[in-house]
């Protein structure tokens, strides 16, 4: 037999109550005053055993940072109440009275004696709270208003309860209806607030990664998401705006970076045309993707204005806000490195160049990072050009009074291989062979036509072998390449005090060898005046003589300079370097020292290259071991080339007259030839092996085998890539040290012998305990005794 279900007796009422008004029995009371009814209070259903348990929030109190403490005490001060209207509360109730009726009533009993007042447009109306229902997007409230003994369903849309959007509105909804504004509220704990904001918080995070991974999920199908994951970017609450920002930017970055195609997206409506269902849907949807990433970057762009305060601009900008503008630069800079070619990149690299000049470290970091990978990877050149455009621009505007970065940029350009002048001699014979072609063939009309066909033809050939590509590419180059050096003269003429000079003569150097001929002369001209000036400091007179050691070692050796005041300069500064403070400078000078021992070797004196042998040796002794090892390696490396340094070697030899002066700054006149490599003992018993090695083959005059002789490994390795390889900047030995043995000393006792007996009568009463007693000799009250 099967079990009668329970109906509860309100259920029976309203039922037969329902059949009598069908009947007509039952007639509607109308036009009767309301009865005042109280109110019941709304007991909360929480676990005493948890309450007991409870340690009043010590422990997530200790969790809090500081941060969120301070900023959650200036909301309560300046009574931001948007987090408490989220928090239920229960009333005030007498013990003893819940007590009781948690004994006496059941659940559904408490449940269906909850009764609540709403006042309406009518009048008063009487609800009952229902039993809630429970979805993945949260728990949904039920009423049940009677209005003059008629029971009626609040009218709720169905879609309202269940759009995303007004989740959150819905909830803190029915959490302020069950608050009683008459009665005085019960104070909020700041464990209750920081609790309800990780609450707030926590949806929202699942909300945008639910958002975010449907996209890349399918991307066609839910291209709408993007409308909600950019309101996110503008969420007002001034509790959690900040961190909803953040979320929401950084993972619409991760997005786009995965969604945005490789090629650029070409809004071209074709009348009349029609497309198949698949091309038209992706046509649709590509355009709905730009769409949306052109609002992602306007969003952006705004976000970061903050960090772009202009002139009379008196704006209090909250550290929060500046971090949010941090957060869109990396955005940006994301977004352009990983896709260059894709549509409003020069917008955005546009944006970003002004932003190498901004007052935030970090921001020029960030941006530095991104435009230089930009340079290094650009295969096709346009991008690059239209940057250093617009960097040549924003460094005239400036009047040359920006930071490093700006030029700092430029020296990631890939213009090694570029010649200015080759360029010329190409375009200047390809003129006189046209016109001398001209001159000898008077070709007639149809014989033109045939030409001109076959010029197109060619033309179409070198697109096929992709040689036209080759070409586009050089004259862009080209282009870079005179714009830089624009740049870098200016500096070089109007503004030689600026703080960005040392980055321009570092740019040179490095470009050098790029510049036309005919600007050379003038160039060696400008750096001798900076140098007599003598307002450089030491990296940039090395980066000077690098420069002119650059342009006189490629095509300018056909120009007549005598490069003797920069051996002078170079030779008297060189033991200004040491392992302290201009340790970072020894890079520059082993490359300069390349170039003037080794590269010009035929053009140098034979006194001036063994003063040079004899200074440097001198200098390894106060370097670290992996710029002692470079220094070592010129002077091997000058040694195989010639046999001028072996003098150096010889101990016994007394050629030339005079006394070797180390203290002169001419390395014509100090008479090098008069001494010898006696840094060479000192360095054979140095800290580091490879030294020990290297020193001791020098000093058996680089024998190629043999005793003395290197391992292949050290032996082939240049100069630069000596000091490179033993770096000790990672915090690493090369090779490891081993770990010294244990020797077991035995004390011997010395005995002095002394010649004068008078001598060891003064050495005696020196020692004397008594004039030391009271820690403090008089020595001249010793000699007198």
């Amino acid at each position: 037999m099967a079990k009668k279900l329970k109906i509860s007796a309100v259920k029976r009422s309203n039922q037969k109550r329902n059949k009598l008004t069908k009947q007509g029995k039952l007639k509607a009371r109308r036009h009767k005053p309301a009865k005042k009814q109280i109110q019941k209070a709304v007991v909360p259903h929480a676990e005493p055993a948890e309450e007991e348990e409870s340690d009043h929030g010590e422990d997530l109190m200790n969790m809090v940072e500081d941060n969120d403490l301070d900023f959650l005490k200036e909301a309560i001060s300046n009574k931001s109440y948007d987090l408490l209207k989220q928090i239920r509360l229960p009333k005030t109730v007498d013990k003893q009275q819940n007590k009781r009726r948690k004994d006496e009533d059941t659940l559904e009993e408490r449940y269906e004696n909850s009764m609540s007042k709403v006042v309406g447009e009518e009048g008063i109306k009487r609800v009952r709270m229902l039993l809630p229902t429970k979805t993945k997007n949260g728990v949904i409230q039920k009423r049940l208003i009677e209005d003059n003994n008629v029971n009626e369903f609040d009218e709720q849309d169905d879609e309202e309860l269940f759009d995303k959007d007004q989740d959150d509105d819905a909830s803190s909804a029915d959490m302020e209806s069950n608050l009683d504004d008459d009665e005085d509220k019960k104070p909020v704990s700041m464990v209750e607030l920081l609790a309800c904001r990780n609450e707030v918080l926590r949806s929202k995070r699942l909300k945008i990664g639910l958002l975010s991974s449907s996209l890349l999920e399918s991307p066609e199908a839910k291209v709408e998401n993007f409308k909600v994951l950019l309101e996110l970017m503008e969420e007002t609450n001034p509790e959690v705006y900040i961190t909803v920002r953040k979320l929401a930017t950084v993972s619409l970055l991760e997005v786009f970076k995965d969604l945005l195609p490789s090629y650029q997206i070409h809004q071209i409506q074709q009348e009349g045309v029609r497309f198949k269902k698949e091309t038209y849907a992706l046509q649709n949807y590509e355009v709905t993707l730009l769409r949306y990433y052109r609002r992602y970057l306007q969003k952006l762009e705004k976000m970061c204005n903050i960090l772009r305060k202009r002139k009379g601009d008196t704006r209090h900008i909250r550290e929060q806000e500046l971090e949010l503008g941090k957060v869109a630069v990396t955005c940006m800079c994301g977004l352009l490195t990983t896709h260059p070619y894709f549509n409003y990149s020069v917008n955005v690299a546009t944006f970003l160049v002004p932003l190498l000049d901004n007052k935030h470290e970090f921001v020029r970091q960030e941006v530095l990072k991104c435009i230089s990978q930009i340079f290094k990877e650009d295969k096709r050149a346009e991008l690059s050009l239209k940057m250093v455009r617009k960097l040549n621009q924003y460094i005239k505007l400036k009047a040359h009074s920006v930071h490093s970065e700006v030029l700092q940029v430029l020296l990631s350009l890939r213009i090694k291989d570029v010649n200015l002048d080759k360029e010329k001699e190409e375009e200047t014979k390809q003129k006189k062979l046209t016109s001398h072609k001209q001159r000898i063939l008077a070709l007639s009309k149809r014989e033109r036509k045939r030409n001109k066909r076959l010029e197109e033809v060619e033309k179409e050939l070198l697109e096929t072998k992709a040689e036209e590509n080759k070409q586009t590419k050089q004259k862009l180059l080209t282009e870079i390449t005179s714009m830089v050096f624009t740049i870098y003269f200016r500096i070089l003429k109007e503004a030689p005090n600026s703080k960005i000079l040392s980055i321009c003569l570092e740019g040179l150097a490095k470009f050098a060898h790029c510049i036309n001929l005919d600007f050379y002369q003038d160039l060696v001209a400008a750096i001798n005046k900076l140098m007599a000036e003598g307002n450089l400091s030491l990296r940039d007179q090395l980066h000077c003589i690098h420069c002119v050691f650059t342009i006189l070692s490629g095509q300018g050796s056909a120009l007549n300079i005598d490069p003797y005041r920069f051996y002078a300069h170079l030779y008297k500064i060189l033991l200004n370097i040491h392992c302290g403070k201009t340790h970072s400078e020894t890079e520059i000078l082993i490359k300069v020292l390349v170039q003037a021992l080794i590269l010009r070797r035929k053009r140098i004196t034979q006194s001036r290259l063994i003063a040079f042998i004899k200074r440097i040796a001198i200098l390894s002794l106060q370097l670290q071991h992996n710029s002692a090892l470079g220094v070592l390696g010129i002077i091997k490396q000058t040694m195989q080339l010639g046999k001028t340094a072996d003098i150096l070697l010889d101990t016994d030899c007394t050629s030339g007259d005079g006394l070797y002066q180390a203290e002169l700054e001419e390395p014509e006149c100090c008479n090098a030839h008069c001494s010898a490599l006696w840094e060479l003992t000192a360095l054979q018993r140095h800290y580091h092996v490879i030294v020990q090695k290297m020193a001791k083959n020098i000093a058996w005059a680089v024998p190629p085998t043999g005793e003395g002789s290197l391992s292949p490994q050290i032996s082939k390795l240049s100069p630069e890539e000596l000091c490179i390889e033993f770096d000790p900047t990672g915090v690493v030995f090369k090779p490891t040290v081993p770990v010294p043995k244990k020797t077991n000393t035995k004390r011997t006792v010395t005995n002095h012998h002394f010649q004068n007996s008078e001598f060891k009568e003064y050495i005696n009463s020196i020692n004397n305990t008594k004039l030391t007693a009271d820690e403090y000799m008089d020595f001249h009250k010793a000699c007198k005794s």
